[in-house]
């Protein structure tokens, strides 16, 4: 298992799925929103009930003081659309993996509080994706953004998006659950058992049942049926396990966002083979 992004570039994850089918090993992303029942009611909806796709936006931020922690890598290595937007937009992929497919990607970014402490990284990066539907050609709008340079707040992560397609939509609040905590000498927050009990039971940890744990529980029983001999690496592409065969649209994404940021937001084109294909091929800047 791999974090997200499970790489940088289209290239690098070819060639990481194909050493996974030579060698018949399960490779995996560790995107737990895909475990957290609100998002997986709004997948499930979405592709029952709310018709062709639409628009979307999404946006997740953490606080300014994030830089500091990531700065030995931030603007160098990466940047915070790879390090966060990557989760909405594996939402996207998951969601719409057979109706559409992403085949545009022009970024745009906010500049200075980085900077002003020399680090070489943009504030906030937004992705505008255009989405074609694949059983009639028409066409999608999805805006993804990532900050990290949000001031404190009653959460650590503001996450949240509004998804519409054309017979419906839906609102997801993932940083807001109802669920309130006051304590002397700490400050107000917006608490989600849901992602981590972090509160023990009878002095012991009890956050077994929280999404950021069973992502990993649920693929190491996966790791366990394949080397059982009772499944094969291939039963868990049915979007069950974010796997390396299942999520190249949104690397294609997140290296279209950071190619266009680099050429001053020139669109760029995401390719595929034939009007249907849904593996990307290539990347390429568009032609006006």
């Amino acid at each position: 298992m791999v974090t997200k992004p499970i790489v940088q570039t289209l290239e690098h994850h070819d060639i990481l799925a194909k050493a996974a089918k030579e060698n018949n090993v399960l490779v995996g992303v560790e995107v737990h929103k895909r475990l957290d029942p609100f998002y997986a009611d709004a997948r499930d909806r979405a592709r029952s009930t709310l018709g062709n796709f639409q628009y979307m936006y999404a946006y997740m931020s953490q606080p300014k003081h994030q830089l500091d922690t990531f700065k030995a890598w931030a603007g160098k290595s990466s940047d915070i659309s790879y390090y966060l937007n990557s989760h909405h937009i594996d939402f996207s992929e998951w969601t719409l993996a057979g109706i559409a497919r992403p085949v545009r990607v022009t970024a745009t970014s906010s500049t200075g509080v980085a900077h002003n402490k020399d680090i070489p990284a943009e504030d906030s990066i937004t992705l505008t994706v255009q989405w074609e539907n694949l059983s009639d050609k028409s066409l999608g709008c999805a805006v993804y953004t990532s900050s990290w340079v949000a001031p404190k707040s009653d959460v650590h992560s503001q996450q949240r998006f509004f998804y519409m397609g054309s017979k419906g939509e839906i609102n997801v609040d993932q940083a807001h659950r109802g669920c309130t905590v006051s304590v002397d000498d700490s400050p107000f927050a917006s608490v989600n058992p849901l992602f981590m009990k972090y509160t023990p039971t009878n002095g012991k940890f009890a956050g077994q049942n929280g999404y950021g744990v069973r992502s990993f529980e649920n693929f190491i029983d996966a790791c366990a049926l394949i080397n059982e001999g009772k499944s094969k690496t291939s039963d868990y592409d049915d979007g069950s396990i974010a796997t390396v065969h299942t999520t190249m649209q949104g690397t294609a994404i997140l290296e279209a966002g950071r190619r266009s940021l680099d050429m001053d937001g020139r669109p760029m084109d995401i390719l595929y083979e034939g009007e249907k294909g849904e593996e990307p091929i290539g990347i390429r800047p568009h032609e006006f």
